[in-house]
């Protein structure tokens, strides 16, 4: 982009260290961790491998956190991962990974998180209105507070955040000092543990319900003091993260035994159940449509300001760049994501998307990775001595993040190759349009740099 409009109305930099951990924290924990330990327990049969697939998924997001808290440091740009990707490999690369996040990633996600509020909100409160209605009106006030401004929705995704915790710690506190469940009558797991190769396969759900840490770099632009509080946060927030994710696991383990976690799709109910009967589970069901609520209001606030950079390069519609001038927010991008998760909401096949979701993230996160190694080696030759915060025992370990995502995006496309392949053909679209997209924002307004928006 060219020189900026001395006019031009710039980002409001509003957040700070606890902003960032709240953003972090939020956008990990959804209805995932409630879920997930049953399906890890499917492929794992004893307790220590239940517990260890989360530990070593914890160890992963905590290297990208690592990974991603240095390139905040290095590169605090609006966009975040956008701007990584542009500045380290080629603008065609973050024009792509933002197609996919508007069509397939976070709005896909959010359709999904949307429809189980929906699901919870009706049983809890009765309603004869369909699921889908409500997770559209779930998306539609989420949309409007965003559009208030930065500090509106942080405030309401921080408070979602606090509510979501004390729900999560009712679970582990009944989990870890509640009753114990001894009846397992009728329910057999195959007579091996599920080695190595069912530890491979629970890694998939676990790295899922670990996804999110890394969207607080989208906000960047709008922290007071990027350098310092993202990384920080990122590293508070996903260490938080593993704690409590270990724990609800151990407590659904200790609680239900292997076989019995295996049995359900609801552990966190069955825990509840076991201990405080009907009411508890009722409670958990709240704790649960609020999780999600929670990760809707974090995805509304940060996705959208790559939308946002997406136009200011010239290469989505000129109007996704627009800034409020009274709240200073991105409010087309914010409508615009709201209205794509609401069509995808409506459609209802929420596993189809979780499976191309899944492969296209996590192949994304491996390239983001190995920006770094690209940043690093393009810094090698200078001796400036800038204090940051540095991924320990680089390269080796960025190298092992990136290697661990790139192979769970292989091995999602071969066991789900016709729902991944939605992801694939949406990605390759993308690589059709760009080129077309970018030839004609030049020919309006001539060659543009990428925009260095501090």
């Amino acid at each position: 982009m060219g020189n900026p409009d001395p006019n031009e109305v710039p980002l409001a930099r509003r957040l700070g260290l606890f902003d960032a951990t709240m953003i972090v924290m939020g956008g990990i924990i959804g209805a995932g961790i409630f879920v997930n330990p049953a399906v890890v327990a499917r492929y794992v049969h004893t307790p220590l491998l239940v517990l260890a697939a989360w530990l070593i998924g914890g160890m992963i997001a905590l290297i990208g956190a690592f990974v991603y808290a240095e390139l905040a440091a290095l590169r605090p740009r609006v966009g975040g991962q956008y701007a990584y990707l542009r500045d380290a490999y080629h603008p065609i690369v973050a024009f792509l990974y933002g197609w996919t996040l508007l069509l397939v990633v976070q709005t896909g996600g959010m359709a999904g998180a949307a429809i189980i509020f929906g699901r919870y909100s009706c049983e809890l409160f009765d309603l004869s209105i369909s699921e889908q209605v409500v997770a559209t009106v779930a998306l539609a006030i989420l949309t409007a507070v965003n559009c208030l401004g930065v500090r509106a929705g942080s405030n309401v995704q921080s408070a979602l955040m606090l509510i979501k915790l004390l729900a999560i710690a009712l679970l582990i506190g009944v989990g870890c000092f509640g009753p114990v469940k001894t009846s397992t009558a009728g329910v057999e797991l195959p007579a091996d543990s599920g080695g190595f190769a069912g530890l491979a396969r629970a890694m998939a759900p676990v790295l899922f319900a670990y996804g999110g840490w890394q969207t607080a770099s989208f906000v960047s632009g709008e922290m007071r003091n990027p350098r310092r509080d993202l990384p920080r946060g990122l590293l508070i927030g996903v260490i938080g993260v593993i704690v409590c994710y270990v724990l609800v696991s151990y407590s659904c383990v200790r609680v239900l035994g292997v076989a019995d976690l295996a049995r359900t799709n609801i552990p966190a109910s069955e825990v509840m159940r076991h201990a405080l009967g009907e009411r508890g589970a009722q409670v958990i069901a709240a704790g649960i449509a609020i999780s999600t609520l929670g990760f809707l209001s974090q995805s509304i606030l940060t996705a959208p300001r790559v939308y946002y950079a997406m136009a200011r390069d010239g290469v989505f519609f000129r109007a996704v760049g627009y800034l409020d001038p009274r709240t200073r927010v991105p409010t087309v991008a914010i409508v615009l994501q709201g209205v794509c998760a609401a069509v995808i909401a409506f459609t209802g096949k929420y596993d189809q998307i979780l499976n191309y979701v899944v492969a296209i993230d996590v192949l994304f996160f491996g390239l983001t990775g190995a920006s770094l190694l690209i940043f690093r080696a393009r810094l090698q030759k200078e001796t400036s001595e800038e204090e940051r915060l540095r991924v320990p025992w680089h390269p080796v370990t960025t190298s092992v993040f990136v290697l661990a995502c790139w192979a769970i995006s292989i091995s999602t496309v071969l066991q789900f190759p016709r729902n991944a392949g939605i992801g694939v053909g949406i990605l390759a679209a993308g690589a059709l349009i760009y080129p077309l997209w970018r030839s004609g924002a030049q020919g309006a307004s001539g060659p543009q740099n990428s925009p260095d928006i501090m």
